[in-house]
């Protein structure tokens, strides 16, 4: 990442940490050269060795990151109410914030966590939907086996269960992604439960 706002921050968190150039190398694993050059801007970091530089620093990866991005609450709110096109094909809710946050991804503060949060609990949520329409239609299909005649009011009831099933989930969904949005206006991280983490936060 060729960034002098990096190489400044480095330098920042060296001094702060009393460290040499030589002793951060040696605490962090990296060459003196390495280390040179970074400083001086002159030089990409990321993967392993910005890992290393974080942890000889005493800081997170993306704390590090955070430092050299820009903040732009509106893009992420943006990326949160795109979620919103669940409301049209599940897969929409997925498919819009993912290109999204890929578009901007590393370079835009709080991006990951956003981006991956929203992703993560709209695939959940697509899970737990798909589960309760597939269970409910099983349930409706054994009933129906079981009946010498089929019966209408049976039919409606598992219709309605049906409806409302789609109703709850797509309310809570939207209900989320909404409260969300209002979190970020208040530059507060988003929270999403439940979500499992397909994409690591």
């Amino acid at each position: 990442m060729k960034n002098k706002t990096l190489a400044l921050q480095v330098k920042a968190l060296r001094k702060k940490n009393g460290f040499s150039q030589e002793e951060l190398a040696e605490s962090s694993g990296l060459s003196l050269r390495t280390i040179q050059r970074i400083e001086n801007g002159e030089t990409e970091s990321r993967g392993d060795t910005l890992k290393r530089l974080a942890n000889a620093l005493h800081v997170t990866p993306d704390e590090l990151i955070d430092w050299t991005v820009k903040e732009d609450n509106g893009y992420l709110q943006a990326l949160n109410l795109s979620a919103l096109a669940f409301l049209f094909f599940p897969l929409l809710g997925v498919l819009i914030p993912f290109i999204m946050w890929v578009a901007k991804k590393d370079k835009l503060k709080n991006i990951n966590k956003t981006g991956k949060s929203v992703i993560n609990f709209q695939i959940t949520w697509i899970i737990i939907f798909c589960t309760g329409f597939i269970l409910n239609s099983l349930l409706l299909a054994n009933k129906m086996d079981t009946m010498k005649e089929i019966n209408p009011s049976m039919i409606a009831g598992s219709l309605r269960n049906h409806f409302l099933i789609l109703l709850f989930m797509y309310l809570i969904n939207a209900i989320y992604i909404l409260v969300n949005s209002y979190r970020i206006h208040k530059e507060k991280e988003v929270k999403y439960f439940p979500k499992i983490n397909f994409l690591r936060i």
